[in-house]
């Protein structure tokens, strides 16, 4: 820097009266920013710029539009289901495959063909496809273990059922398949499933009993229910009947496929002994194993699939 140069900083301009010359703030000799001053965004409003509100005389805001608020419309279960979805539900096929089938006359509901589209059925109609009824609903299946005391049936005139015992299992339509008396206990099946219960029914479940009489039985009359016999001048064959090991004579283990309770009673009071107490042991392949009185569980795929090898 030459000596000239140093001698005119801080001199008068020459352009005014006695104005200092400033040190300029080009090429880096820019003053350094603070870094806590805050910067204003366009996001941050002024509030000397923010529009005041205005009310009306009723105290409602002017100047802003409120959104209306839409109506939920739930559907009602009475209404029913339109019978395009209930079939689809059910798994036969898609909705819009449920109309041709619907509009051809492959369609029944109770008992009636039906051609109109939009035609809505409820959960307890029987609605059939080419003459096989339909289930909008999963098939379920629940096992229980009934204690005494509960009637086995789905009437709400019976006082306690078997119902109330499984009324927190599914949502589904299941119903109790086969019977046990108020008083026998042991393990019952409940499903929604039709096609099971009509083949099942129609060829029994195997279904071992524990059963006690008032004395002991005796050993020909043990072999004449092994045999077979008749009672009013119907069969009655068993698959397999013996005493309880390490129990009295009056103890026995009868094996046979009828769904029905009152046969077992049938077999022993037409040769002269009183059934104190029933229970199932085993229903085809399922036990009570893990499986405390008056609980229940769902079966499991496992479990289904060894019912198709009965």
């Amino acid at each position: 820097m030459s000596r000239q140069d140093n001698q005119s900083r801080g001199k008068a301009s020459g352009r005014g009266s006695n104005n200092q010359r400033n040190r300029s703030s080009a090429r880096g000799n820019a003053p350094v920013k603070s870094e806590f001053k805050s910067k204003k965004t366009s996001r941050q409003a002024d509030p000397a710029t923010k529009p005041k509100l205005r009310f009306d005389k009723n105290g409602k805001e002017i100047g802003r539009r409120e959104k209306p608020v839409k109506e939920v419309k739930r559907s009602n279960p009475e209404d029913g289901i339109r019978l395009n979805k209930y079939i689809a539900n059910s798994g036969v096929c898609s909705r819009r495959e449920a109309d041709t089938f619907i509009a051809t006359g492959l369609v029944s509901v109770n008992g009636k063909i039906v051609n109109e589209m939009g035609y809505k059925v409820q959960l307890t109609d029987d609605v059939r496809f080419d003459g096989r009824r339909l289930n909008p609903e999963p098939n379920t299946f629940v096992l229980l273990n009934k204690p005494k005391g509960f009637a086995t049936t789905d009437s709400n005139s019976k006082g306690m059922t078997v119902m109330d015992l499984v009324a927190n299992a599914t949502t589904a339509k299941i119903k109790p398949f086969g019977r046990l008396g108020r008083n026998a206990t042991g393990l019952l099946l409940f499903t929604n499933d039709d096609e099971f219960v009509q083949k099942f029914t129609k060829k029994g479940i195997p279904r071992l009993f524990h059963i006690e009489l008032d004395k002991n039985l005796k050993a020909e009359h043990l072999k004449k229910i092994k045999d077979g016999m008749t009672v009013d001048g119907k069969e009655i064959s068993v698959d397999e009947i013996s005493y309880v090991d390490n129990a009295p004579k009056s103890e026995v283990g009868l094996k046979i496929k009828h769904t029905g309770n009152s046969v077992i009673r049938t077999i022993f009071e037409h040769l002269g002994y009183d059934v104190v107490r029933v229970d199932c042991v085993t229903l085809g392949p399922l036990t009570k194993k893990d499986l405390p009185r008056g609980r229940w569980r769902t079966l499991t795929d496992k479990e289904l699939n060894m019912f198709s090898m009965l």
